[in-house]
């Protein structure tokens, strides 16, 4: 008996406290959303020493009165629920009604809040000052409508955890990323971010997504994004996405949001990701911003104190929806790579044929069974320069095509139909050859006969090291089969590709690589034709298999400043 008690409001408010504050990024992420709700336009926060000192939160919101003022430090006080069924669909940032009174249970605490007007005197307004949980003064004061937040000395009365705080740089660049966050769902709002009195943030009010991003990761970032505008039964998906030429392994950004609100899900990023097979190197991280659109009652955003995470009823469907959202951007030629400043061009546009001869590139069958989603002029000239480049003109500019890329590509997605149907047909030899391997080759050979005997290559042994080639593929007259065999099989016994999670496709783009036409062959104008028919009908056109573009636009605006005559 009397081992069981009720804590302390102090204590259970600084239990609070450690799970929505864990640092000076939360503390703003709670004061700028409290903003956004209140009707902010403008948002001003100031750091000292990346927050560990003191922040600063200021806005012009709707403000609020005396005693608002002071119920809006206890626990569970909010303006935003009144029944648990609110808790379906709510719409605004914050509800739980605990951010105020757990930075207060933890840190100097200052309110100051006006609900009237603005006018040229300053208004009558209310300040508050707490010191760790306990209101220390009510003050009348002057300002203008709107309301500002101070959190000194963060975790001044729990040095325990003070201690986990990292360096001021360290501290300041997540207070950043959550500010940056932020921004990204309220356009028409102006948000600047100071730390130590130095502009870190200035993001005035914009109406296009675009400058936004612009403003606040600047243009080089902004100038490699593409759109993403993606619809599957009750769900959209639309932001941005990394070409996949300009993507890096490192420094990339993942930012996703659910009706208008930030979240985290690795899940989700790994889907988007997924859309990028075939079109990045295993370990290349691209950057997203995908902004999902789901019914209210389709996600519960109360599952986190903070309100980081949330749970979706059809989590599978939104997966799914996410990555092929991602697929259908990279397919557009949107996606292609783009030479200066100018936005992409309207090759989308193009007509719809080509006359040629598919010589170089065999049976017409074996073009991508997917519909053509893009096409090319068909009254258009075609010029290979240093028998490696394909450059011709389209509505907005030229296009300059990779030729060994181009065919990658194709013979990519032509390989997996393969792999996923009845394989491919070969060319038996009447002299087949041998070929001397390595013992990790020969290992390799017999692991991945499968693979070989589907895309056409009869493999048997001949004893000691060799091996004896009875058929191989035929994707062009050109093909040298020994030396994409000895090639593929060195990629799979040095562990090449290792990185790709589907064997398959591992398989595809090393095979892919190896047998497409080379850079340094000289093409006819009708095999020119052909590839780049062949090449639009592809489901991802713009990019090969390692990540580099097939096309590059050079858009007729940056000829005309070029040439000085824009």
């Amino acid at each position: 008996m009397g081992r069981v008690a009720i804590l302390a409001d102090a204590v259970a408010d600084q239990i609070a406290a450690g799970e929505i504050v864990e640092r000076p990024a939360s503390v703003v992420k709670e004061l700028v959303e409290n903003a956004l709700d209140a009707g902010a336009s403008s948002i001003e926060i100031e750091l000292e020493a990346g927050g560990k000192t003191s922040i600063a939160v200021s806005d012009d919101g709707t403000g609020m009165d005396r005693d608002d003022a002071v119920l809006a430090i206890d626990r569970h006080a909010t303006s935003k629920i009144r029944v648990a069924s609110d808790l379906i669909g709510v719409a605004t940032f914050g509800f739980r009604g605990e951010a105020l009174p757990a930075m207060a249970s933890i840190a100097k605490f200052e309110l100051e809040t006006a609900t009237t007007p603005q006018n040229g005197d300053g208004s009558e307004a209310t300040r508050l000052v707490v010191d760790g949980g306990r209101l220390k003064d009510v003050q009348t004061t002057a300002r203008q409508r709107g309301t500002t937040v101070r959190v000194k000395r963060l975790f001044f009365n729990a040095p325990a955890r003070r201690k986990f705080l990292r360096t001021s740089a360290t501290e300041t660049r997540q207070v950043v990323t959550a500010v940056s966050l932020l921004a990204l769902t309220r356009l028409d709002v102006s948000f600047k971010l100071t730390n130590d009195g130095r502009v870190l943030t200035d993001a005035p009010r914009v109406s296009a997504l675009s400058d936004r991003i612009e403003a606040l990761f600047g243009r080089s970032l902004a100038e490699g994004l593409i759109p993403v505008e993606h619809h599957a039964g009750a769900v959209s998906v639309r932001g941005f996405i990394q070409r996949p030429a300009d993507a890096k392994p490192t420094g990339r950004k993942a930012f996703l949001f659910v009706n208008g609100r930030p979240f985290r899900d690795p899940f989700l990023v790994r889907a988007a990701e997924g859309g990028y097979r075939a079109t990045i190197h295993p370990g290349t991280r691209p950057t997203m911003l995908l902004s999902l659109g789901v019914p209210g009652d389709a996600v519960d955003v109360n599952v986190h104190p903070s309100k980081l995470e949330v749970r979706f009823r059809d989590r599978r469907f939104v997966e799914a929806t996410v990555e092929e959202a991602v697929r259908d951007a990279l397919g557009d030629m949107n996606a292609a790579a783009v030479v200066g400043p100018s936005g992409p061009m309207a090759v989308s546009a193009w007509g719809a044929d080509v006359a040629g001869n598919a010589s170089l590139f065999g049976d017409e069958q074996q073009v991508p069974t997917s519909e053509p989603g893009h096409a090319f002029s068909p009254d258009g000239e075609y010029l290979q320069v240093f028998s490696t480049y394909i450059v011709m003109q389209t509505p907005d500019g030229l296009a300059i095509v990779d030729q060994h890329s181009a065919h990658e590509r194709v013979l990519y997605e032509q390989t997996m139909a393969q792999l996923d149907g009845n394989g491919a047909p070969s060319q038996r030899l009447l002299l087949p050859f041998t070929v001397d391997l390595e013992p990790r080759e020969l290992e390799a050979v017999e692991q991945n006969r499968d693979f070989l005997n589907t895309i056409g290559f009869e493999v048997d042994e001949f004893g000691g090291r060799s091996v004896v080639l009875h058929a191989v593929p035929n994707p062009h007259p050109r093909f040298d089969a020994r030396r994409c065999f000895e090639e593929v099989v060195a990629d799979f016994a040095r562990g090449r590709f290792g990185g790709w999670a589907n064997q398959l496709e591992r398989f595809a783009a090393m095979y892919a690589c190896r047998a497409a036409i080379k850079a340094g062959q000289v093409l006819e104008q009708r095999e020119v034709a052909t590839l780049l028919r062949r090449l639009f009908a592809c489901q991802l056109p713009p990019h090969d298999v390692h990540g580099r573009p097939t096309i590059v636009q050079l858009p007729r605006e940056e000829l005309e400043r070029r040439f000085g005559r824009s």
